[in-house]
């Protein structure tokens, strides 16, 4: 947003999650303590005082303090600017908690962003929200070039090999362990496999259970034999060498649990880079991966998943084709198109907000965008 819309102020106000301070950028001219209800009190008197043009939300149920979240209601409460609230999670079936701090987050927010149709379909059937009040615009990704996976592998020792990637936060949730119950299957075949599983334990899970999670998929690897197919890289890593670990990868692998997935940033990021994907058949993978752009497979399901890895590492044609149909869509999606539409939104809301004042043209805009929490 900062970078194509130059006459933009953009600042962040995040959520620190844990005691002590995080090591922000700049761009962070405000913090909110999760747990502290009157810090939401000051964050929305900071910006009432800095006479922001308009706040975007961003939503996911486990970021804010109090029940199901509810403490950000508070601060939406004294803003004096529309708000522009983006639904990470929009759940078909949430609990009494849940639903009661939706319907208030529906009626406080100008308008709100759902990233797939579902996410737009369960908002209204479900929680009654207005359809001319919702905006889609999809999980934003990189803009990087399709190049083949051979240009990167080298780099990683991986020249030669056929290699799969999963990367994110690792929780229970992620089914990683059916993708390692799949791999003797498809090592039978390709003994050239190499699986890259790529990312931190998630804060939640570790100060939670630590790292039983990683340490029992490692013991599953152990099992299967598969020490010298599969490489755990435990750390968090910036953009640039994420992208590389996504180039360098032939196919890409989201063994998803829970199909009330609405959105996954991680599988529009592989997706984008034109990866040809395997999923579980949760509501993003679902519809982004249709029309022969990725392949579906039942969840938790590893002989499924061995048999998809397999034929495609056979169907070296096939899998060409699908990565160049992801790829193709994901030009859509690339970060300078998701500022466009987002600038759209947040003028939309800003002219909602001054009962119709004249909306300009995206060069003449020049609101403040502040996002309360980043996912």
């Amino acid at each position: 947003m900062a970078a194509r819309h130059t006459q933009s102020q953009c600042f962040a106000v995040p959520v620190n999650d844990v005691q002590g301070r995080y090591r922000y950028p700049d761009v962070v001219r405000f913090e909110i303590e999760e747990q502290d209800l009157a810090s939401y009190r000051r964050a929305a008197a900071f910006l009432n005082a800095n006479r922001v043009d308009v706040v975007s939300v961003q939503h996911e149920f486990g970021i804010f303090g109090g029940p199901s979240g509810s403490y950000l209601l508070t601060l939406l409460r004294e803003l004096t600017m529309p708000v522009v609230t983006t639904l990470h999670t929009v759940l078909l079936k949430p609990n009494a908690d849940q639903h009661s701090v939706m319907e208030e987050l529906l009626v406080r927010s100008t308008r709100l962003v759902v990233m797939t149709e579902r996410g737009r379909t369960i908002l209204q059937e479900v929680y009654q929200a207005p359809p001319a009040k919702i905006d889609l615009i999809p999980h934003g990704i990189p803009d990087v070039p399709f190049v083949s996976p051979k240009n990167y592998k080298d780099q990683f020792g991986l020249g030669g090999k056929k290699v799969l990637l999963t990367f994110g936060l690792l929780s229970p949730n992620k089914g990683i362990e059916h993708v390692l119950n799949a791999l003797p299957d498809v090592v039978a075949e390709f003994p050239d496999v190499v699986y890259i599983v790529l990312g931190a334990t998630h804060p939640n899970e570790l100060r939670a259970r630590g790292e039983a999670y990683r340490l029992g998929l490692k013991a599953v690897a152990r099992k299967n034999k598969l020490e010298k197919n599969v490489v755990f890289h435990n750390r968090f890593v910036e953009l640039k060498e994420l992208t590389e670990f996504i180039g360098a990868a032939d196919l890409y692998i989201t063994p998803y649990l829970g199909e009330a997935q609405s959105t996954s940033g991680t599988l529009a990021y592989a997706f984008g880079a034109g990866k040809a994907v395997i999923s579980m058949p949760y509501w993003h993978a679902a519809e982004l991966l249709g029309d022969q752009r990725g392949v579906l497979v039942p969840f938790g399901d590893p002989r499924a998943i061995a048999r998809e890895v397999s034929g495609l590492l056979r169907d070296e044609t096939r899998r060409k084709a699908m990565s160049n149909n992801a790829y193709k869509l994901g030009r859509k999606h690339v970060w300078s198109n998701s500022a466009r539409l987002y600038m759209r939104s947040f003028e939309l809301a800003r002219q909602q907000g001054n009962n119709g004042a004249r909306v300009c043209s995206d060069d003449r805009i020049r609101p403040s965008a502040v996002s309360t929490a980043g996912i």
